[in-house]
């Protein structure tokens, strides 16, 4: 697997995380999106990692999809928070984007590794 979807995992996983900070200082609604959403976004970047280290085919598409669940999962994280109009849109339209981004790249990879032999 390239390291480039590595670093940009890593990097989304690291994104999400920030925002879930800001996020745990308000109450009710705002920190159970950001609970929510922390588990789902570093989940991405923790089962990609494992992926790489995967033995055998098996194991790494089994991480990869674990990945791509939790990515369509962070998306509907986000997409909740706007709606709730918690944080500006303009905060959180570049993380929606790069997970949707994220979810098309897992999808591809899975597909292509699993139609090769």
């Amino acid at each position: 697997m390239k390291k480039d979807i590595c670093d940009r995992t890593f990097t989304f996983s690291v994104r999400i995380v920030k925002l879930c900070q800001f996020l745990d200082d308000k109450p009710g609604v705002a920190r159970t999106l950001a609970q929510q959403l922390l588990r789902s976004g570093t989940s991405i970047g923790a089962n990609v990692e494992e992926a790489q280290a995967a033995q055998s085919k098996a194991d790494f598409i089994s991480k990869l999809m674990i990945a791509l669940k939790e990515s369509r999962e962070t998306r509907y994280w986000l997409r909740l928070l706007i709606a709730s109009e918690i944080v500006p849109q303009e905060r959180i339209s570049q993380l929606q984007t790069e997970a949707e981004e994220l979810t098309k790249i897992l999808g591809a990879i899975i597909i292509s590794t699993k139609s090769s032999t």
